[in-house]
């Protein structure tokens, strides 16, 4: 007998795995193809976590997470000036991906449309689809630095269209939408009563401009949640500690799916955050560091004739164009590892108009980087020969 449910048939593997996978074995690998930063978390941060569990908070949490936490998020630089209350507009959960899961849970029906970038992080379409949801693609292209359009946006709402994803700064492209541009999408969601989910796991690494969110811009904190993670900005991956913060409703929705799935967040961790959101200045050193990558690695790309890219704007990706080498996204990434064991992702593997580039995520130390650009130049030269 099968007893798998039709919603876990559809879950696979994602791509940025199998790359890995593909790796395995290999020696002297240089990976430029996972989302997260080769620094530790910053000792302070840690010392908070064991101080937490010297005296004893070690015991489950409210299932909203400790109002301790909740209202560090709420002072957190990045939401304050909007005022969340901490008690009924934020919960804490296990990661962003719980708190994406969580909202996806409690907003989505069965054929609900949602309005997704592509290319976009890959996980999104497949948590859709596991909530029943129906992602439809709103294509963002290179001659346009990758901004997504309020106009590209607009021409897909249907009856259906029940909520707008969106991601900034960008996984995989490094974009940033421009603050103009963020109120046109402001004024099609209003236009059309959408609700708004903004992952804003990168908000931190912004090099150009102060990070604005869709929830400041006038009416719109009442018709969008705020997804982060103490992840990227705190290099906090293996803490599994992030957040959401919304309308009280859905917020309460959230937090009693939580108390069915998997109760709280972890009890120090989020002992440890409090101390990180407290001290922002962590997060800027770490921003520092990837301003020092991105100068690596774009002037690597900047040697190479062939390879055009549009500047990242945030995040630690640059997401370069390969279409002029004659092979496929995947197929140019299998022979940069076969050849010269460097990992990055195939752009086609975040959506259909991603193919014809690749994901390259400058996580690596500046020694790996360097090699790995030389690497990279090298292969490059050598496709370009024949």
């Amino acid at each position: 007998m099968d007893y798998l449910s039709e919603r876990a048939k559809q879950l696979h593997q994602g791509a940025i795995r199998a790359m890995f996978d593909k790796s395995a074995g290999m020696d002297d690998i240089i990976n430029m193809g996972i989302g997260e930063p080769d620094l530790n978390t910053p000792v302070k941060i840690c010392e908070a976590a064991s101080q937490a569990l010297k005296e004893g908070k070690t015991h489950y949490t409210p299932n909203a997470g400790t109002l301790e936490c909740r209202q560090a998020v709420a002072a957190y630089s990045s939401i304050k000036t909007l005022q969340y209350d901490p008690v009924s507009e934020i919960i804490i959960t296990p990661g962003g991906m719980g708190a994406l899961s969580l909202f996806l849970s409690v907003v989505v029906n069965e054929g609900d449309e949602v309005l997704v970038q592509d290319p976009q992080w890959l996980n999104y379409v497949s948590q859709i689809q596991f909530f029943g949801g129906v992602p439809v693609p709103v294509p963002v292209r290179s001659k346009e630095c990758f901004v997504l359009k309020a106009a590209e946006i607009e021409k897909r709402i249907t009856a259906k269209t029940k909520l707008l994803m969106l991601n900034s700064p960008n996984n995989p492209t490094g974009c940033v939408i421009p603050p103009a541009e963020l109120m046109a999408i402001a004024d099609i969601a209003k236009k059309y009563d959408l609700l708004v989910v903004s992952d804003e796991v990168y908000n931190t690494i912004c090099y150009e401009d102060t990070f604005l969110s869709i929830s400041m811009l006038p009416d719109m904190k009442k018709r969008t949640v705020v997804i982060n993670s103490l992840s990227k900005a705190f290099a906090m991956t293996g803490w599994r500690l992030g957040y959401a913060a919304g309308p009280a409703d859905i917020i309460k929705k959230m937090t009693q799916a939580q108390e069915n799935i998997s109760a709280c967040a972890n009890s120090a961790a989020q002992a440890a955050a409090v101390y990180a959101l407290k001290h922002p200045d962590f997060a800027e050193t770490i921003r520092d560091e990837f301003v020092r990558r991105r100068k690596i690695i774009l002037a690597a790309l900047d040697a190479i004739p062939e390879i055009s890219y549009c500047v990242p704007q945030g995040a630690f990706y640059v997401f370069p164009d390969i279409s002029a080498y004659g092979m496929t996204s995947y197929e140019f990434c299998s022979r940069l590892l076969e050849e010269e064991r460097v990992v990055c992702i195939p752009g086609s593997a975040f959506g259909v108009c991603g193919e014809g580039h690749i994901r390259m995520a400058y996580t690596c130390s500046e020694d790996e980087l360097t090699e790995a650009m030389r690497r990279f130049s090298r292969f490059c030269e050598s496709v370009r020969r024949g």
